[in-house]
C-alpha cells in the first residue's frame, strides 16, 4: 500500500490528506468524495458514430449523383441533344472498334504521283 491509489481502496486515509484534516475532527464522520477515473469510451465511440456517418452521407451523395447524371445523360440521348459524328471523309485508313486496321479489303497500292508543295493555297 504504498500509493495513495491503493491507501483509498483500503479504506485509509494517506498522510498528506490526513494532515489536512483539522485538529478534533471525528475520523469516522470524515467522507472523502474521489473523482472517478476518465473513460474514453464515450469520446472513442462518438468518434467512431461520426466516421462511420460521414462516410454513410458520403455514398449517397455519390449514389445520387451517379443516379442523376444517368439520368440526364438518357434524357439528352433520347431528346437528340447529344450525339457524335465520326467524319469519314480522310485519305487516312479508318480503324476498326478494336484499335486494329482493317483487313477485310486487300491494301491499296501507292500511286508514285509527285509530292505537292505545302503552300496548297493560291495566292
Amino acid at each position: 500500500m504504498q500509493l495513495p491509489e491503493d491507501q483509498w481502496r483500503a479504506g485509509h486515509i494517506p498522510a498528506d490528506v490526513y494532515r489536512q484534516i483539522p485538529p478534533g475532527t471525528d475520523l469516522r464522520k470524515v467522507v472523502i468524495v474521489q473523482e472517478a477515473p476518465r473513460s474514453y469510451k464515450g469520446p472513442i465511440v462518438l468518434t467512431l458514430v461520426i466516421v462511420a456517418g460521414s462516410i454513410a452521407v458520403l455514398l449517397v451523395i455519390a449514389f445520387v449523383v451517379q443516379v442523376i447524371a444517368g439520368a440526364a445523360i438518357a434524357v439528352l440521348s433520347a431528346s437528340g441533344g447529344l450525339s457524335y459524328t465520326i467524319s469519314r471523309s480522310g485519305k487516312h485508313k479508318e480503324l476498326s472498334r478494336a484499335g486494329s486496321r482493317r483487313r477485310s479489303r486487300t491494301p491499296h497500292q501507292r500511286s508514285n504521283r509527285p509530292v505537292r508543295s505545302k503552300n496548297r493555297y493560291r495566292k
